[in-house]
């Protein structure tokens, strides 16, 4: 999808009922909340025992736990995250995370993650 006709497109002002739900599989679900070509802001909501399967990508990436726990691992580092939480990921490190308690990951992004449009 072009980038300039998606809703999300630098959006200014954004009311979280605005944005539908993305199912990404039984245990995930994503909103692109905004986003320009440089930066992107997805909150990601997982019921327990989803898994963000191990994978890496080129953007720079930070998130915040919202709610929820989630044992995440990047590199060959593991630990628990909870609410308050906040993990960095660098470009191209291999990375995944496993959801102990129904709980919400909001990811920022940069560049924009194409794959997600």
């Amino acid at each position: 999808m072009n980038s300039s006709i998606h809703p999300a497109f630098e959006k200014a002002l954004v009311a979280d009922g605005d944005i539908p739900w993305e199912k990404v599989d039984d245990k995930i679900q994503r909103k692109i909340m905004s986003f320009s070509n440089e930066l992107m802001l997805v909150k990601v909501a997982f019921l327990q025992g989803g898994i963000g399967t191990m994978h890496k990508h080129p953007h720079l990436q930070i998130s915040y736990v919202a709610s929820g726990a989630f044992e995440v691992t990047i590199g060959d580092e593991s630990r628990l995250l909870q609410a308050g939480d906040v993990y960095f990921v660098p470009s191209n490190v291999l990375h995944g995370a496993v959801c102990h308690e129904e709980g919400v990951l909001i990811d920022v992004f940069n560049p924009l993650r194409e794959d997600f449009l």
